[in-house]
């Protein structure tokens, strides 16, 4: 295989199940460098655990992970460390840390490995807010002085501000209002190609899932069902996928509904 084609993240096998539940029963997953995948899939589908397991947070119970063609779960711990220093992560609900301003907040990371000085971290915090729209004089606010769209993007600031690259971004539309989502689903593709990075992104969102993905792909029962072009969302002919993409109560995806 030529370096061309070697996916930046690749999955087969991953397998996890909790207290004899299985939630992933075999995920087969390519992410090709430099481009952008969204993960589809309802509540419980398994789209978190398979990140987590990624980046470490879980150990998959079989499986493979690659990164850059390395198998990362054969790697020792601080192997995968270096390896997970190149991710940056931007959660569900922006993470950011109360107690410390915003400045600190976007270069926490940078600081708490040392890779940079207090006196640098403000000039790059400055750098990575103006990358997401942001004046540096928000560097010296509290989150808690901040709006809901404005946390969002100082945390994707956080995610970009040591160049990583691959970003995975957790429902990154979930509590703004429309156009708030689209201003931050525009910030995402901009960060991404700027940095010629390669992202993943979790969302229930289909209109920000066209905006935000080069390709998507949906997980149902712990297996990927489908993967395709992100702009078809809807319109697959995939009859599971665009059941779930246009959110019908009819078709092959049945809610179980507890009595």
């Amino acid at each position: 295989m030529s370096g061309n084609n070697l996916p930046r993240i690749r999955l087969r096998g991953l397998r996890k199940a909790f207290n004899g539940k299985q939630v992933l029963d075999g995920v087969d997953l390519d992410v090709m460098p430099g481009h952008s995948m969204v993960i589809l899939g309802g509540s419980g589908s398994g789209k978190s655990v398979t990140i987590k397991c990624i980046l470490g947070l879980i150990q998959p119970d079989s499986g493979v992970i690659e990164i850059d063609g390395r198998d990362v779960l054969g790697m020792s711990t601080r192997e995968r460390e270096e390896v997970l220093d190149h991710t940056g992560m931007l959660f569900q609900n922006g993470a950011l840390f109360d107690s410390l301003p915003v400045w600190e907040n976007v270069c926490f990371k940078l600081l708490a490995q040392k890779r940079i000085t207090r006196a640098q971290a403000r000039d790059k915090a400055a750098e990575a807010l103006a990358g997401v729209g942001l004046d540096a004089s928000v560097g010296d606010l509290s989150p808690a002085e901040l709006s809901g769209g404005m946390q969002k993007r100082v945390a994707l600031a956080r995610a970009i501000a040591s160049e990583p690259r691959i970003i995975f971004f957790d429902e990154p539309t979930t509590g703004l209002d429309p156009i708030m989502g689209a201003v931050i689903d525009g910030l995402i593709v901009d960060c991404v190609q700027r940095l010629g990075a390669t992202a993943i992104t979790i969302t229930h969102d289909m209109a920000s899932a066209r905006r935000i993905g080069d390709h998507a792909s949906m997980i149902y029962k712990g297996r990927i069902v489908w993967t395709g072009d992100a702009a078809k969302l809807g319109e697959t002919g995939n009859a599971m996928v665009d059941q779930f993409a246009r959110g019908e109560r009819e078709g092959p995806i049945k809610m179980e509904l507890r009595k």
